[in-house]
């Protein structure tokens, strides 16, 4: 237990769906500090998220739910420099320019031949906000759109605007899984930093919030994702 650290409950501002009482959230530092330092990424050490491409590289499967922006998985270069420069406004232009190559060069992961399966849930929002521009934002559905029919590894759903309060709202989160070995992790980043969870209770509630979105209930299906996405890319506001 000495390479582990808890986190106080109090520290989390994002807090998993149905989890009402305090407690000590595990994080095992040294496997995230193996994780950080095995690949490409270990050479962009004020990215801060080395360990969670590190452990993206491990990882079997892959489930994400964005509520405000575009995945990562799915962005181009300019909608990348536009979301980076928006969460940091004075970021220094050298700093922006790696964090962007970084991103891009994340994305190898999707079309190598160790790539986990990915599942993509994105709330419609985040495909009508307007980010770098009108222009920006057409070419960027379009490449989501691209990338989610031609990638065989993806599977992406939008959450749309019809779907009103569910159980993922207030949350933005990446589950990673290993099959047997090791605990699926649940990433989770906000305004003061990133967490890695692991405690089986914890990752239990991301899994149930996953179990939800998933369903006919609330997520469209790929099929009707990219019809929707192509709806969005032509519509008047990205005229």
């Amino acid at each position: 237990m000495d390479q582990k650290r808890r986190l106080p409950w109090k520290e989390l501002v994002v807090q998993p769906s149905g989890l009402s009482e305090p407690g000590d959230l595990v994080v095992d530092d040294g496997a995230l500090a193996h994780a950080a330092n095995q690949g490409w990424w270990s050479d962009y050490e004020d990215l801060g998220i080395g360990p969670l491409i590190g452990l993206e590289n491990q990882a079997d499967r892959i489930s994400s739910y964005e509520s405000c922006v575009i995945p990562w998985m799915f962005q181009t270069e300019d909608y990348a420099r536009a979301v980076i420069r928006g969460y940091i406004p004075d970021i220094d232009d050298r700093v922006l320019a790696d964090r962007v190559k970084a991103r891009i060069r994340r994305q190898e992961l999707l079309t190598s031949d160790s790539a986990p399966d990915f599942l993509a849930l994105v709330e419609e929002s985040a495909l009508r906000r307007i980010v770098g521009g009108s222009q920006v934002m057409r070419l960027q559905l379009k490449r989501m759109a691209e990338v989610a029919a031609t990638v065989p590894s993806i599977t992406l759903r939008v959450v749309p605007l019809q779907a009103g309060a569910h159980p993922g709202l207030d949350n933005t989160f990446t589950l990673l899984e290993f099959g047997s070995a090791r605990p699926a992790t649940v990433y989770v980043e906000n305004a003061i930093g990133t967490f890695y969870l692991e405690e089986a209770d914890i990752v239990g509630r991301y899994q149930e919030v996953l179990r939800f979105l998933r369903s006919e209930d609330w997520a469209l299906e790929p099929k009707r994702s990219l019809e929707r996405i192509e709806q969005i890319a032509y519509s008047p506001d990205f005229s």
